[in-house]
């Protein structure tokens, strides 16, 4: 298997990219290939000591701006490390894709150079976000910002394989993000979302409210991307906050010191399931092959995770039970 990475997408490009992908080849037993000039590739890797064994180098000469505008992926950007490799995707020389570049521009040009499902009408974005009880798919966080009824559908279908494959989740929990458990809440959209999404082969559990979702209410929560980008930011944001209160609170004096080495084992494990570097990245579902978005912070460790999670997505057949998912669907019409 190979995976095609972005090797100058993200905050921290190249160095922490290419040990990420150092770190991915050896623990996963995959090939790597990188995308971007090839001369800064091998000299930021000699500097650093970063082994490129089990890795090859396709060159492009271009660095996408993140202030572009998304479109111009396809046109003055066309030889930039994250068009280069999704043409690489497209060509089918690797298995799946991975990048923590713009996420406007990875999904233009995901959606028209690897190209979409067919029958999939939007892409969408869609990280998986930790919970009290363990973890939901949250679907779409950014990509769409305006939806139709019969999208969010679409969204809660392949949430539903993504975590059935992936995560082990049998007969996921599917929930309509909303302002009220009714189902006459909500706009048009909502509403509609809501009739299509009962009449729907999914597991559809209802509304939900957004202060249920800690709780792990659902495994996929559905919503338009301007929605689910609101929820995803203050969740981040609040996961910061309560880490660094807990941390403020236990350092504030000798007894509270003492205290915090009794709850040390608690402490890392909490920090470790709300540390968005375990999880690597947010699946972009809805295009015809695996493609992976990384935080645009991601240092090696999140890089690597977000490889691993394209590995899982292509061993996995997530595609295929997605298209299985829209048949039964269509039946049922």
């Amino acid at each position: 298997m190979k995976i095609i990475a972005d090797a100058f997408g993200g905050d921290n490009a190249p160095l922490e990219i290419l040990k990420g992908c150092a770190m991915a080849a050896e623990e996963y037993g995959v090939g790597i290939i990188l995308t971007g000039d090839e001369e800064t590739i091998r000299r930021v890797a000699a500097e650093n000591g970063v082994s490129l064994e089990k890795m090859e180098i396709v060159h492009a000469s271009q660095v996408m701006d993140m202030n572009a505008p998304p479109t111009a992926i396809l046109k003055g950007y066309r030889d930039s490390s994250l068009a280069v490799g999704l043409r690489l995707l497209s060509e089918g020389r690797g298995d799946a894709f991975v990048s923590a570049g713009s996420t406007g521009a990875f999904v233009v040009g995901a959606s028209h150079i690897v190209k979409r499902i067919k029958g999939i009408k939007r892409a969408a974005l869609a990280p998986v976000i930790p919970t009290v009880e363990g973890r939901y798919m949250l679907i779409d966080c950014g990509a769409n910002a305006e939806c139709r009824p019969e999208m969010l559908v679409q969204f809660g279908a392949m949430g539903a394989a993504y975590m059935n494959k992936i995560l082990d989740v049998e007969n996921p929990r599917v929930a309509l993000i909303n302002n009220g458990a009714e189902e006459h809440k909500g706009t048009p959209l909502q509403q509609e979302a809501y009739r299509l999404l009962t009449e729907s082969p999914l597991h559809f559990v209802g509304n939900i409210e957004a202060r249920q979702l800690p709780q792990g209410g659902c495994d996929v929560a559905v919503c338009d991307g301007f929605t689910g980008n609101i929820v995803l930011k203050l969740t981040e944001g609040l996961s910061k906050a309560l880490i660094g209160q807990i941390k403020g609170i236990l350092m504030k004096n000798t007894a509270t010191k003492l205290a915090a080495l009794t709850l040390k084992g608690g402490l890392a494990e909490f920090k470790k399931k709300m540390d968005y570097k375990e999880y690597g990245g947010a699946a972009l579902l809805g295009i015809s092959k695996p493609t992976i978005k990384a935080h645009g912070s991601s240092d090696a460790k999140a890089f690597k995770n977000a490889v691993g999670q394209a590995v899982r997505f292509a061993r996995q057949n997530v595609i295929g039970s997605i298209e299985g998912y829209l048949a039964e669907m269509k039946a049922k019409e």
